[in-house]
């Protein structure tokens, strides 16, 4: 029998040859491959981030950079030279970091000169960086893809490489994205960590929270202030009337309410208490002038009574379009009007203290002077002197003296009666709003304050006046002072009858007990 034996060569041509790869090290070298193409897309990723990951955008008045950097998620805000403050609004690999460079003067310039601006500032500055946000995101997002794909090109140098590093890269920031709107924290925006001066930012904003806190405790007592003006009122009335009260005409003078409601509220109260036939505002009636502040506004138009306003330092053009636009209201310009057969001519201040465009406190007074002589001229070219003039600052007044018997004013927030030369008697108003809430920032804020003037009806002379005047924080004292303006002496000497209906004065009321 034959045997077959077989060769060498033809044993080893059926085995796996030598030096062919075990499944084992394909599989390590595969892996080798992932990773160094995941590595390679980090890097180029980064890298691009790092280089170009950032914008400068406009928020508000200032000049912003805004830039993604490696971090453990949340955002800093720089502002140089002050310091810093971070917020852990969401959790990953990346934090937004904003810088404030600096302010630019002509925006800055155009948002002090326009109330409208200033109101909606918050507003502006939320959607400008909300605009900047969505701007940065798509740039990191284009800037990492191509770094991703340009770095593993390079390194690898093969066709598809830029399409796995794209596709690597993209599902890392998918990744990024998830982790961030699961872990988004707003109520983290309340409680920034501060750094450098910012530090005092955490005191600087609890004494704001104390002056809220403050000015709710303030308006819960005058409530009760409020309504004991009807008692006293009562009281009041036990005193003979000034005159017959189909022979009065009834005039309130207010003056500064600088947006208090508890100042609204005291309005309302005398207007129904003391049954007036007008309201005379000498301005200040909010603190910017701004549209937002104007919504207390609406509540002059609800009176029931002719409410006549002229424009404070604190009242813009717009304060004073939503005055006149509420029922029975008037605004006077270098113009006049009349109340139950009492003419009135009035004048704005012509500052705008907020935009600082025309002169503010400090200013001079010449501007001041030159109002109250236009108003002047505007009085020696009526048939009739007016019975009353309204300024609001005081120093507009002297122009106005023989002018008219009686000139109301405000703006110092002190009440003061003077008469000047030719009888003129000056009064000036404390602040009907206790100067707002600005005035809570002192231990002892100003009380309230406001005047009831009587006028003959056929004469239209000043009889008398009620001196309303409600204490501030801490205090309880209401106070009702009649003043009775004594009778004109004729030239014979002898003082004529009391037809008016003049007494003389009368003591302060009090709050009964």
């Amino acid at each position: 029998m034959g045997s077959v034996t077989e060769s060498p060569d033809a044993v080893q041509s059926d085995a796996v040859p030598s030096d062919a790869p075990s499944p084992w090290r394909r599989r390590a070298r595969l892996a080798g491959l992932w990773l160094a193409r995941i590595g390679l897309a980090l890097v180029g990723a980064l890298v691009a981030v790092l280089l170009f990951a950032r914008i400068s955008a406009p928020i508000g008045p200032f000049d912003a950079t805004l830039a993604v950097r490696p971090g453990s998620g949340g955002a800093e805000v720089a502002v140089p030279p002050l310091g810093s403050l971070a917020v852990d609004v969401f959790d990953g690999p990346l934090r937004l970091d904003v810088q404030l460079q600096s302010v630019d003067q002509v925006r800055a310039q155009a948002l002090a000169n326009d109330p409208v601006r200033l109101a909606g500032v918050v507003d502006r500055v939320t959607e400008d960086l909300q605009g900047a946000a969505v701007e940065l995101v798509v740039r990191t997002v284009v800037v990492a893809l191509i770094g991703a794909a340009l770095v593993s090109w390079l390194a690898l140098r093969r066709r598809r490489e830029p399409l796995i590093a794209a596709g690597i890269t993209g599902a890392l920031l998918l990744g990024i994205g998830g982790i961030g709107a699961t872990t988004w924290r707003p109520e983290a925006m309340s409680t920034p960590t501060y750094t450098g001066l910012l530090v005092n930012a955490n005191s600087l904003i609890g004494n704001a929270q104390d002056i809220v806190a403050r000015f709710d405790a303030y308006r819960a007592s005058l409530e009760d202030l409020v309504a004991n003006v009807g008692s006293l009122y009562s009281t009041l009335s036990a005193l003979p009337p000034p005159g017959a009260a189909d022979d009065t005409v009834a005039l309130l003078h207010v003056s500064d309410l600088h947006l208090n409601p508890a100042g609204f509220d005291l309005v309302q109260q005398v207007v129904a208490q003391f049954q007036v036939d007008g309201v005379l505002d000498t301005g200040d009636i909010t603190d910017w002038g701004s549209p937002p502040e104007n919504q207390l506004i609406a509540s002059v138009g609800r009176l029931g009574v002719p409410y006549v306003f002229i424009r404070g330092n604190h009242d813009s053009a717009t304060t004073a379009e939503r005055v006149d636009a509420q029922p029975n209201t008037t605004v006077l310009d270098d113009s006049t009007t009349e109340i139950a057969g009492i003419s009135i001519a009035g004048a704005k201040d012509p500052r705008f203290t907020p935009d600082k465009s025309s002169g503010d406190d400090d200013a001079g007074p010449e501007v001041l002077t030159r109002s109250g002589e236009r108003l002047a001229t505007l009085i020696e070219s009526l048939a009739e002197p007016p019975e009353v003039a309204l300024v609001h600052d005081p120093k507009q007044a002297p122009p106005l003296e023989g002018l008219s018997p009686v000139i109301l004013a405000g703006h110092t927030h002190e009440r003061k009666v003077t008469e000047l030369d030719d009888g003129t008697l000056l009064m000036v108003q404390g602040s009907t709003g206790g100067a707002g809430l600005r005035a809570l920032q002192g231990e002892y804020p100003e009380p309230l304050t406001c005047t009831v003037l009587y006028f003959a009806a056929g004469t239209g002379r000043l009889q008398a006046y009620d001196e309303i005047t409600l204490g501030g924080l801490g205090e309880s004292e209401v106070t009702i002072q009649r003043t009775v303006i004594p009778l004109p002496v004729p030239e014979n000497g002898t003082e004529d009858s009391p037809e008016d209906g003049a007494v003389d004065d009368g003591a302060p009321a009090s709050p009964p007990g």
